[in-house]
């Protein structure tokens, strides 16, 4: 019997989840794109019907409703839902899928509108939920989170008996040509750099724990492949959360990612002057959230497509032994920006998300992914995983280095 599958979320990530589950419609079948904003599902369905000759459905939806969410999933007969929609709205849609007895997947951990505070806890509470309805849920199936994690987990699988240090490196070298625009969701973007920095390590007793760091304290030149040097600094990222747990031996885990001067700069005036509030202040008589009317100002993420050249080079580099010896490896992948537009529409920032989301949802429909309960990806079989990678456009490379070598500049 042919699946049939619910995307919601229309923005940059949503339209790539869209094409490549149209490409691939002999697992995913019949196809629904949903979201608060109909005529921007349409636009995408419109340009996959042009450009692959699918017909995908559309649909209207506020993801904050769980009843509507439960409506749209019965009216669809969806076997399962893959949540590209804000991360604010996880637990709404994870709660639909327990009413209906359907798999879920995400890409982003939940995050509270009022908070900037990125944690799993209260997705992982409902891991009872989803085995008393039978099914799974797989968290964090995105790029990083995502393919960052499943890169750990190959490597613990296949290149390590245990690995003791890991650093998530993630660089965008595109160029869009604005003075200043964020390749995702403008909250979450700034929400996400402007908040203090977190590593994990163990301490001299053995013990696990977070070390706090000021915003864009810590820095290192890092030298990409295929990209060269570039200043990456220090930033919290949700899947060290679920990382620490799933990894042997680990001793320290550390996320960094890359900014220009520019952005930085940018960044910092519009924090000295409040526009990165994320509580309501009054305005000529309105409420108004600071960070909500900057996003209104700023290109929209998924318009980026057309003007942004250049590569993105996302990987992990681990520490760790093998029979007893000191080994090191660089997991990464890197990615055409121009050519992710080539083929559905959208830079790359949006491609290495939508892709692993995809691939994730193919592996539970097909079975070679199943469970019951509330996943991390690192959980599961990375074989799989990395295979569909090098078959639907985010070939990888893995780098063998001296047991002390590094790619630090300086």
């Amino acid at each position: 019997m042919s699946k049939k599958t619910l995307i919601i979320g229309a923005g940059g990530v949503g339209n790539v989840v869209a094409f490549k589950c149209a490409m691939n419609s002999e697992t995913f079948g019949e196809i629904t794109l949903a979201s608060r904003t109909l005529s921007k599902c349409e636009a995408i369905a419109a340009n996959i019907k042009s450009k692959i000759g699918i017909q995908i459905n559309t649909a209207a939806v506020d993801a904050d409703s769980v009843s509507e969410l439960t409506s749209l999933i019965q009216k669809t007969a969806a076997d399962i839902v893959i949540n590209v929609a804000l991360p604010y709205q996880d637990l709404s849609i994870m709660d639909a899928c327990t009413q209906t007895g359907v798999d879920y997947l995400d890409t982003a951990n939940y995050e509270h509108p009022d908070t900037a505070k990125f944690e799993y806890k209260e997705q992982w509470a409902r891991d009872e939920a989803f085995k008393e309805a039978g099914i799974m849920g797989l968290l964090g199936s995105g790029f990083d989170p995502g393919a960052t994690n499943v890169f750990c987990a190959y490597a613990q699988k296949h290149y390590f008996d245990e690995i003791h240090t890991i650093d998530i490196l993630d660089c965008n070298a595109g160029d869009h040509g604005y003075p200043f625009a964020t390749n995702f969701n403008p909250e979450i973007n700034l929400r996400e750099v402007s908040a203090k920095g977190r590593y994990w390590q163990k301490n001299d007793n053995g013990q696990g724990e977070w070390i706090e760091t000021e915003p864009m304290e810590i820095m290192q030149v890092w030298d990409y492949p295929e990209v060269g040097p570039k200043d990456s600094y220090l930033l919290y990222h949700e899947e060290m959360e679920s990382l620490v747990k799933h990894i042997k031996g680990l001793k320290r885990i550390r996320f960094f990612m890359t900014f220009g001067q520019s952005y930085l700069t940018h960044m910092k005036c519009l924090e000295n002057v409040g526009m990165l509030g994320i509580k309501e202040v009054e305005h000529k008589g309105m409420k108004i959230v600071p960070m909500e009317f900057l996003a209104t100002l700023l290109p929209d993420p998924a318009s980026l497509g057309p003007r942004t050249k250049g590569l993105t080079n996302i990987g992990i580099f681990a520490k760790g032994l093998k029979d007893g010896k000191e080994r090191s490896i660089y997991i990464y992948q890197v990615a055409n920006h121009e050519e992710c537009y080539a083929e559905v529409l959208s830079q790359g920032v949006s491609y290495t998300t939508g892709v692993p989301a995809m691939i994730g949802a193919k592996l539970m429909l097909e079975g070679k992914w199943s469970g019951q309960g509330v996943f991390n990806i690192e959980q599961l079989d990375p074989d799989p995983f990395m295979e569909e990678l090098n078959k639907q456009g985010l070939p990888w490379k893995v780098m063998e280095l001296g047991a002390d070598e590094t790619r630090v500049i300086g």
